[in-house]
This record gives C-alpha cells, structure tokens and sequence, in this order.
C-alpha cells in the first residue's frame, strides 16, 4: 500500500501497524509523537493501530537539548 509520511510517499505492507512502519523506517518509539489523519495515536495503540492506503502520517521526533 501506499501512504505518505511526512510529505513523501512511502511503500508499506498491507495492513501494516504503526510499529512496524516505525520499524521499517527505522525509527524507535520513544520520543517520537505518531499523528495518523490529523489525529494523534496514543502509544499504548502503536501496536494495534492499522494503516490503510493513502494515510497521511506525520512522524515528529523529539530531541533533547541545552
């Protein structure tokens, strides 16, 4: 299927969760704010939570500083 990830466009598995695109981006689950069509995703629902084709994802990191 295809979604789109910060403004580009990427392959994912059919009915692949929010932890396996994190997974397949390469990015961890920790500081990091998953918002799924306008809506943010509680992490206690990156596992369960399913993407469908033409999702628009926003993935936003969070870093530390000083």
């Amino acid at each position: 299927m295809r979604i789109v990830v910060n403004g580009d466009a990427v392959e994912a598995a059919d009915g692949c969760s929010v932890v396996a695109l994190l997974l397949q981006l390469g990015i961890g689950r920790d500081r990091v704010a998953f918002e799924l069509n306008g809506a943010i995703v509680p992490k206690a629902n990156y596992e369960k939570q399913l993407l469908a084709d033409d999702d628009k994802i926003e993935i936003v990191h969070f870093v530390g500083g000083g």
